[in-house]
């Protein structure tokens, strides 16, 4: 598969997942989290996906689009590893949905990363609350959810909490 093949169907998979996620958390309340709001696509989408939630973006610097940036107010700068045990006070109240897209095309790293991550992200998460991932969390009580029709196991990953 060519490299523009396999990041059309990563897009598309991360589409369909956010997209039976906040179906999913449709009655459920609290703020969404984007965790690697990178060029902010990702954040504008989860803002027409989820009109009137209050989303809450972190990464280690801004690098977005302006039109895809958050306010003052909802972006989250630094080391995730620093300014996520502290968000919770911030965001005032457990997140129904956490999108976290933080694979860095190097596998040990990555790995590394998902290992503190994952239990990061439980610590601000509602009971019930969906993680959409790029990448497979190992978090004790984090139930796997079924992937949307057309997207293959491995490639986006579903829980709840």
């Amino acid at each position: 598969m060519s490299r523009l093949d396999s990041f059309i169907n990563r897009l598309t998979a991360q589409r369909d997942c956010l997209a039976l996620a906040a179906s999913l958390i449709a009655d459920l309340p609290g703020p969404v989290l984007e965790v690697g709001l990178g060029n902010g696509r990702t954040y504008d989408h989860l803002r027409a996906l989820l009109p009137g939630r209050e989303i809450f973006a972190f990464d280690r610097q801004l690098n977005a689009h302006p039109h895809s940036t958050p306010d003052a107010a909802h972006l989250i700068l630094g080391e995730f590893a620093e300014t996520l045990p502290a968000a919770g006070r911030r965001i005032g109240a457990p997140a129904a949905l956490v999108h976290a897209d933080f694979g860095s095309g190097d596998a040990a790293a990555t790995a590394a990363v998902a290992v503190w991550l994952g239990p990061a992200l439980a610590s601000l998460l509602a009971q019930g609350g969906i993680v959409a991932a790029d990448q497979p969390l190992a978090v004790e009580g984090w139930t796997p959810l079924p992937l949307p029709d057309g997207v293959a196991p491995g490639r986006y990953f579903l829980y709840r909490g």
